[in-house]
């Protein structure tokens, strides 16, 4: 027992150790959404930035999260795997974070939008949504009669 707690404690002092690692990135990202958000207030220009693109340690990551924070809207989609979806505690900006099957990271982005796009219903979706709702209602119709 004594062992595992020593493991955990030193796992935990390298965590904390690798979260303070940073290559000086976050301060340009948060720059560049700064700019994006500009942008989409001032004409609608909606932005992605592709955090995996970027030399990116833990450190940067501790601090990309610390700036932006969190917001009150958060969404879990399952589509082969899980994808994450955050609003930030900064309005317009939003996290997005997709995994695989086996909960891995896949890819992990910045959008500055008033909504996210994977959060939109495609024109397909609303097709498919809209014979499901005739399919539905005329069976309605056939157990009235």
């Amino acid at each position: 027992m004594a062992a595992e707690r020593d493991g955990a404690r030193v796992g935990s002092v390298m965590a904390e150790l690798r979260s303070r690692i940073a290559t000086g990135n976050a301060r340009p990202v948060l720059t560049e959404i700064a700019t994006a958000l500009e942008a989409l207030i001032a004409t609608g220009a909606e932005t992605v930035i592709d955090l995996g693109a970027i030399p990116f340690a833990p450190g940067d990551e501790r601090i990309l999260d610390e700036v932006l924070g969190t917001g009150e809207v958060r969404a879990t989609l399952d589509a082969l795997g899980e994808s994450h979806v955050q609003e930030t505690a900064i309005s317009g900006v939003w996290r997005i974070d997709h995994f695989d099957q086996r909960g891995e990271a896949l890819s992990r982005f910045v959008e500055i939008t008033f909504v996210p796009e994977i959060l939109k219903t495609q024109r397909a979706d609303a097709e498919s949504g809209l014979t499901l709702l005739a399919a539905r209602l005329e069976a309605i119709d056939s157990r009235a009669t």
